[in-house]
């Protein structure tokens, strides 16, 4: 390589490694998903004009984006302020301090939407303080579904033919970015999400949620119900146990969201055998050795050594969820077709009604 041609961390970062994992299963494992959409976001923003010297960067998150926006707003000298609550991770915190990002903390929940509805109202009060600054926006930017198609990209190049994509669902800008890109140049790839109970991503109930990572409280504008072919739903324990296995059979040291995905992806692929199947297995594990590679921290809050659902119940309708691993088989539709109302409050109707 060229003097000068080096890449900076977030782009050495970015596309995942592809591994097997046995059979038509294949692993998309990234250090660091969300650096895919921070990095291209933040670069589309300063190619508008949007991200200027003295812009500042004001988000919130309570997990890896926020760590992918500091990473870069680093790299890029710009400030950064995010917006969180109470159940950030405290190495993450003191890792993005590090990183020179301002973190500001909401307290207490609102009756609709949870903390992330508080955390919203928190960066539009931020936002409207000053005269210059940015919101990534990662529910409602199109930039951040549209980002993914470099990882469709490089898992076309490294595999040829994808037959299914499974990962877990949060923003619903990785799954529905890259199904997307891999269906423009094939229809029929089948998309297969991964949600946790009490997650009103597809379904109408919103409660407290152990497994972090994936899931919601508010309705993102960037989840498109339509690519969905079928949605799983997994608890903490089923998760954990299955993030530990990840990295004691494939060496795949990985979080929790990672484990939920590779559950699935599993069983889907053993259902499948002809089929070749990626799992996007979104970030690595340092930031849950005290908890998920715990074996105290797992059995002090009851997630020992129970035995596993094998497979997932199939319920028939997305309200009607089991305690354990449930399936439904969303079939590309609407939330309004597959639920039967319009569902939940939604980020962008949070934002007309500020």
């Amino acid at each position: 390589m060229a003097p000068g041609a080096f890449a900076d961390i977030t782009q050495a970062q970015l596309l995942p490694r592809v591994v097997r994992l046995g059979g038509g299963l294949y692993g998309a494992v990234f250090s660091l998903m969300k650096l895919v959409p921070a990095r291209y976001i933040l670069g589309k923003a300063h190619d508008r004009g949007d991200l200027g010297p003295d812009t500042v960067i004001v988000e919130t998150t309570s997990g890896t984006f926020g760590l992918a926006l500091a990473m870069q707003a680093a790299l890029m000298r710009r400030r950064f302020i995010l917006v969180s609550d109470p159940v950030i991770d405290a190495n993450l915190r003191r890792r993005l301090t590090d990183l020179g990002a301002e973190v500001v903390i909401c307290e207490q929940p609102l009756a609709v939407g949870g903390y992330q509805e508080a955390r919203l109202r928190k960066v539009a009060q931020l936002r409207a303080e000053r005269a210059d600054s940015f919101c990534p926006e990662q529910y409602a930017n199109p930039d951040n579904p549209a980002s993914y198609a470099i990882v469709a990209e490089q898992l076309a190049r490294v595999l040829g033919d994808v037959d299914c994509v499974v990962g877990p669902v949060g923003s619903g800008g990785s799954m529905c970015g890259t199904v997307r890109a891999l269906r423009a140049h094939r229809a029929d790839v089948t998309a297969v999400g991964v949600d946790t109970h009490h997650s009103v991503l597809f379904g109408p109930t919103d409660g407290p949620r152990p497994l972090r990572g994936l899931g919601n409280s508010l309705m993102p504008p960037n989840l498109d119900h339509r690519v969905f072919d079928e949605v799983h739903w997994c608890t903490a324990a089923e998760a954990y146990a299955a993030t530990r296995e990840l990295h004691r059979t494939h060496a795949l040291f990985q979080g929790p969201t990672s484990g939920a995905a590779y559950r699935v992806a599993r069983w889907w692929s053993r259902r499948h055998p002809d089929a070749r199947c990626v799992v996007l297995l979104p970030d690595e594990g340092y930031r849950y050795q005290q908890t998920v590679y715990d074996d105290d921290w797992l059995a002090a809050q009851g997630y020992g050594a129970a035995a596993q659902p094998a497979e997932p119940v199939e319920v028939s309708a997305p309200d009607r969820l089991a305690d354990t691993w449930s399936r439904y088989p969303w079939g590309r539709r609407t939330y309004r077709d597959a639920v039967g109302h319009t569902g939940p409050v939604r980020v962008e109707e949070l934002e007309h009604a500020w």
